[in-house]
């Protein structure tokens, strides 16, 4: 995949071109008069020909803006989360109309220093990818992104993370639309049986902390996602209508943020557990080297599924699909993949990365990973 991160110098440029699209775009919605061309200017501190750029390219992306003898009217809007749509945030929003990867960029960008809450957005992606290295199915309509965190915590707390951003995805889906979304362990969405989001997270540590934490989403909106996986849905096919991707981004990254920001790291696995559907159903877990099938009996503070077997031992399914993490031997300079796996840390090679899934035996037939 070709490197799109802009050179830094581009970097600002597009930055300021945003912000001028965020002021026009935020000018026309709150006026029920049209805006001159005049009025523009001197509130940008611009040229009339720059004022008119600008909105030229909004036509050209899709906003109905009309010219009359008196100024500019806004009529209609392309659901699409450019970063001006984004007030407050649109320096920290990328958008791309189509890329390999959103958690390959994300990765790229917390490397070279990205701000926290740096959000990469697809409008679809042709190498976006599950745990285990699944295909995840990014056809448009979806929404797709990832969002980077720099949390000032222990690399064992990272998983908390992970359950923050389901727990909040579900509270939020629950919020706006009124729909049971329920909480998969480790990291799915689920509506009436049927997946409608799934997840996936990356850690860069060095020493004990977290250097930055990147947490992948794929939400089913308005596409039609029984094509590629017959056992999952999209908030259209629930609701019967298309609804907006950038209100529920917007949503859901105050919500998120807000949560973030409290830092209630310690209870967020018991809250996330009021809306887990695993909890006491029989299921199978699947890493790369062991099978185990069992009643999940709980989830630990540390985010471990706890199975009941049948010969009535209990084992404890850790968070090996919820993250892979990487670490820098300061020393040597030698990058080596790990996984957090309870008390202990596993060191694999970095082409032999584990994981693990779990399916439900009340869900039909075989289960597939996709954010």
């Amino acid at each position: 995949m070709k490197n799109n991160l802009p050179m830094p110098g581009l970097q600002f440029s597009i930055q300021k071109k945003s912000a001028m699209k965020a002021h026009i775009l935020s000018r026309l919605r709150n006026s029920k008069e049209a805006v001159s061309g005049e009025v523009l200017r001197a509130e940008l501190g611009t040229s009339r020909v720059s004022v008119w750029k600008h909105i030229q390219k909004l036509q050209e992306l899709g906003y109905g803006i009309v010219s009359t003898g008196k100024g500019y009217q806004l009529h209609s809007c392309p659901d699409i989360p450019f970063s001006w749509e984004f007030p407050q945030r649109e320096e920290k929003i990328h958008y791309y109309p189509e890329t390999g990867s959103t958690m390959e960029i994300a990765r790229d960008l917390a490397r070279k220093g990205c701000p926290h809450f740096t959000v990469v957005i697809a409008g679809r992606q042709t190498k976006g990818r599950g745990r285990l290295q699944r295909q995840w199915f990014s056809d448009e309509g979806g929404l797709y992104f990832t969002i980077v965190l720099r949390p000032e915590i222990p690399a064992v707390l990272a998983s908390r993370m992970n359950f923050a951003a389901s727990l909040t995805l579900a509270e939020t889906l629950r919020r706006l639309f009124g729909i049971e979304a329920g909480v998969k362990w480790p990291n799915d969405i689920l509506v009436s049986e049927k997946k409608l989001c799934g997840m996936l997270s990356e850690m860069e540590s060095e020493a004990d902390m977290v250097s930055f934490v990147n947490i992948g989403m794929g939400i089913n909106v308005n596409n039609d996602p029984a094509v590629f996986e017959p056992n999952a849905v999209s908030l259209k096919n629930i609701l019967g209508h298309e609804v907006s991707k950038k209100e529920l981004l917007s949503a859901f990254l105050d919500d998120f943020e807000k949560r973030i920001n409290q830092g209630n790291y310690e209870t967020v696995v018991g809250e996330w557990k009021k809306h887990a559907i695993t909890i006491g159903r029989q299921v199978r877990v699947v890493t790369t080297k062991e099978i185990f099938e069992g009643r999940a009996a709980d989830v630990d503070k540390d985010g471990s599924l706890i199975l009941e077997c049948e010969d009535g031992k209990r084992e404890n399914s850790d968070l090996r699909g919820l993250f892979f993490i990487r670490i820098f031997n300061l020393h040597n300079n030698m990058k080596k993949i790990l996984f957090h796996y309870r008390a202990a840390i596993i060191l694999l090679i970095a082409s032999s990365i584990s994981g693990c899934g779990i399916t439900d035996s009340r869900l039909s037939g075989k289960w597939k990973s996709r954010p």
